[in-house]
Parts: C-alpha cells; structure tokens; sequence
C-alpha cells in the first residue's frame, strides 16, 4: 500500500480543488479518492475522515471551500475564490496575444502560465494562442532578459548602452552606426501600438529620443548614475504621435464631425474643441511636431485639415506634392 504523509495529502488536494473546481465544476468525495490515486498511485489508500480534516484545515487557513448537497444528502466539493475574475484572465492573455514585441514561444509560455490561474475547465475556455496568433512577432530571444536591464537601470537611476538596429529588404537585420553602442539616460518602458518602447536622452543631449526595445541589441545597464529631470510621462506619451519624439507646439486643426472620437481617443476629454459648422469642428492642441505628426495628418486625408502652425502646413503641403507626382509617374 502507497504511503503518503498528511501534509503531502493536503497539499495535493488544495492543488487538486484549485485547479479542477470553480463555480460550475464540484467533485464528490469519490472523485477526490480517486484524482488522489491518479497523483500518489492505484494502491494509494485514505480514510474519508483524513480528507474531511483536510478540507477543515485549509479553510482555517483561507483556503476557501464551498460543500454543497444534492440528491440524497450527497455532498460536492469546491473552490470558488480564484485569484483573477475571468475577464481579467481574458484581459491578460488578450494583450499577451497583441504584444508583437513577444516572440511567439514565449507568449504560449506566459499564457499557459496565465492558465495556471485559474481551474483548468475555466482555462479551456481562455483564449488559444495558435487560433489568434500573430503573425508579425518579434524573434529576438534575448528580449525578455534585457528588458529586465532596462527596468533595472530606470529603477536605480542608471546609464543604459546598447546597439540598434532595423531590418533591410532582403530582412536581414543591421545594425546601426556600424554596431556602434547607443549610452541612453533611460526614463520609461512604454507598451505603445503593440510595441514596447525605451523614452529616455542619448548622450548628453536635451531632448527625449524614443527607442523600439526589440530593436535593440546587447543591453547593459552601466554604473554610470544620471541626474532625472522632472517630467510627466503620461502627458509626454499623449502629445507623441505613432512614438516619434519632437518638439512640443500648438497646433489647430479643423476636422469632420465624423472624427469627433478618433480626437477623443488620442488627446483625451479635456481637450479644447469646439463646433464650427454643420460639418466640421476645431481642436486646439499641444503636441509633439514630428515625422510621426505629418503621417497621423495624412492618414485622416481631406477629413483634417491644419490651420495653424503655417510651418506645418507647408510642410503637408510638401508631402502632399510628393504623393500626387509618385501617383502620377505610375
């Protein structure tokens, strides 16, 4: 006969009501037996009395147990209180599948982890990572380790280097400046359009540079320490467009009732906007100007117009010529 100690027992059936019980799913105390001989082996032998103190000392210990009775006064087991709601795992494993900066085995890796959460005929439920999987993901395996540099070095107020890179037509991946290392004062690690991004200053100079950290390569965190200026992130992050730093200004823009919320979305409730017409409205913003504030511009074609600064109107103007003469040489 298989000899288990108790405190083996009692721990096997926390594990065991953990992860095959919740709301909808009980085990009888037969059931209980016999998941216990499937763990500990076939001759595997236990007094039901054992179990019923078992069950008694992990509720003592918050190890909440729910007893409910059917037909025949016949009792049914479970653990309902699970750490994460649902939807919460749902939102989880959700925003795992969208992070492109994960590379593919290591979001199956977190979500199976995510699953461990909760009981496994709730987990069947959660989203499958082959039937929503991307198909634009970094592979870069070194990420997840160097990404823990980063946050290192934000935390203690260190010098960061490293090398970056972007990939060529032929998708072989080159490296910058000739390999050349990057030193970053590093401010924030920003999750932003499926994409984690460094924000902080290169070298010695003013202004904020934004980097892509699955195109960085080889970070160390240096014990060279800096000196943070005081800046609001948050506030930052919203004037930037498409994650291009810049120079912040005020710009006004009229635009399609249409649009109302896609300028909700981007510059928050707060924003000055205002009625012109039956048909379009006026906004009046600080935002960073930028490469990535003339494409965001574009993207809205003769929905958005600029107003004012007369700058970049010339410069949309300028684009606007180029795209006309591309289209018209094809």
């Amino acid at each position: 006969m298989s000899k288990r100690s108790g405190g083996e027992r009692l721990l096997k059936l926390r594990e065991i009501l953990f992860n095959e019980t919740d709301e909808t799913n009980e085990l009888a105390m037969e059931q209980i037996i016999e998941l216990l001989k499937m763990e500990f082996g076939k001759d595997y032998e236990v007094d039901q009395r054992a179990i019923l103190r078992d069950i008694d000392d992990l509720s003592n210990q918050n190890f909440e147990i729910f007893i409910t009775r059917r037909a025949a006064g016949k009792k049914y087991y479970s653990h309902k209180n699970k750490r994460f709601e649902q939807y919460e795992l749902r939102l989880l494993i959700n925003a795992i599948l969208s992070a492109r900066f994960i590379t593919k085995k290591e979001a199956e890796r977190l979500i199976e982890k995510v699953k461990g959460l909760t009981s496994k005929p709730l987990a069947a439920k959660l989203p499958n990572p082959t039937h929503y999987e991307s198909s634009i993901r970094s592979t870069y395996q070194q990420l997840r380790y160097e990404i823990d540099q980063i946050n290192t070095a934000i935390s203690e107020s260190r010098k960061i280097r490293f090398q970056y890179g972007k990939f060529k037509i032929d998708k072989e991946f080159v490296l910058n400046r000739e390999g050349e290392f990057y030193k970053v004062s590093p401010y924030a690690l920003i999750w932003k359009n499926d994409y984690y991004y460094l924000i902080g200053i290169l070298n010695e100079e003013k202004k904020f540079r934004h980097f892509r950290v699955d195109r960085m390569r080889n970070v160390e965190c240096t014990e060279e320490s800096f000196l943070k200026t005081d800046i609001n992130i948050s506030d930052y992050i919203n004037k930037s467009f498409n994650m291009y730093a810049g120079d912040e200004q005020w710009v006004t823009l009229k635009f399609k009732h249409s649009l109302v919320n896609v300028m909700i979305d981007y510059f928050g409730l707060d924003a000055s906007m205002k009625k012109l017409d039956d048909e379009y409205g006026q906004l009046r913003v600080k935002a960073n100007r930028s490469e990535g504030l003339v494409r965001w511009l574009l993207n809205w074609g003769s929905d958005v117009k600029v107003v004012e600064p007369q700058d970049l109107v010339e410069e949309l103007r300028g684009e606007i010529q180029k795209m006309k003469q591309l289209y018209e040489e094809s």
